[in-house]
């Protein structure tokens, strides 16, 4: 039977959280879904061994074992949407792109997806609460990050081209304003041989249930979401890894996590 999460705990007052990498699947959602469905293409292809860097650093990692087709983990127990905008919901019967994702009559029943609510998402989130009042505990504060990335282009979700980097903080709700200011510093002075990647803080991305919901700077929780545009460092068509760009990118977060620790010790010393 597939874990519904693997925690891996570290020494950083850091905990990177994936809730989208997951590709098992239950098996009435495996019955039920289209012959497309099955190729998993909104999943968050390759975020662990994206962040494998930030690991060995010493941070917490948080990493989903079933796919956002058997239940989003990034959204509210009552479904409450997070955007005027298109989106997808907890239990979401349709792609990025609005065609359906179920076969008729395939879509989980009220029992299975209360059954689901208890085996998958509640386990993440008690998992995740847990590690970051550990943290908390332990360091005086915590820094929450919720990793992401889709595909570049998703004309349902957004116009034309996402910038390669977009951060939320729930409109500077969800952790001190000056996080988010040296992240976007960083990105206009990135690491030698890295190329300066486009990047936004709150634009069509502000950060999910589990940035909004966990972050509370007046609790020294900080919490900041980071989308990335799938093609700088995978083929999107075919969700390859493409090594030399990943590890560009690969060096890039490394220096952001660098910074956002580095913030972290200068605010709380």
């Amino acid at each position: 039977m597939t874990k519904s999460f693997e925690l891996t705990r570290g020494t950083l007052p850091l905990l990177i959280s994936m809730p989208h990498p997951g590709t098992a699947l239950t098996e009435s959602i495996a019955a039920g879904l289209t012959s497309r469905g099955h190729r998993l293409e909104d999943t968050d292809w390759h975020i662990p061994k994206l962040y494998q860097n930030i690991r060995e650093l010493g941070a917490s990692t948080l990493v989903a074992g079933y796919s956002r087709y058997v239940v989003d983990l990034n959204r509210p127990v009552d479904d409450k949407p997070l955007y005027n905008t298109a989106t997808t919901g907890l239990f979401t019967d349709i792609f990025f792109d609005g065609e359906p994702l179920f076969i008729p009559e395939g879509q989980p029943n009220q029992t299975e997806k209360t059954q689901i609510l208890s085996s998958v998402w509640k386990p993440y989130h008690d998992a995740l609460a847990a590690e970051l009042k550990r943290l908390r505990d332990k360091f005086g504060y915590v820094l929450l990050w919720d990793a992401h990335s889709i595909r570049s282009v998703v004309p349902r979700l957004f116009e034309g081209r996402l910038p390669d980097l977009n951060f939320g903080t729930a409109d500077g709700s969800s952790c001190d304003p000056g996080l988010g200011q040296v992240l976007l510093q960083c990105c206009e002075h990135p690491p030698e041989e890295v190329p300066q990647y486009s990047h936004v803080l709150n634009g069509r991305f502000k950060g999910g249930y589990i940035t909004r919901h966990y972050g509370n700077p007046e609790q020294n929780i900080h919490a900041i979401q980071l989308e990335i545009a799938q093609c700088i460092y995978m083929d999107e068509e075919t969700f390859v890894w493409q090594s030399d760009d990943a590890a560009k990118v690969q060096r890039l977060l490394q220096a952001l996590v660098t910074t956002a620790l580095g913030w972290g010790k200068h605010h709380y010393q």
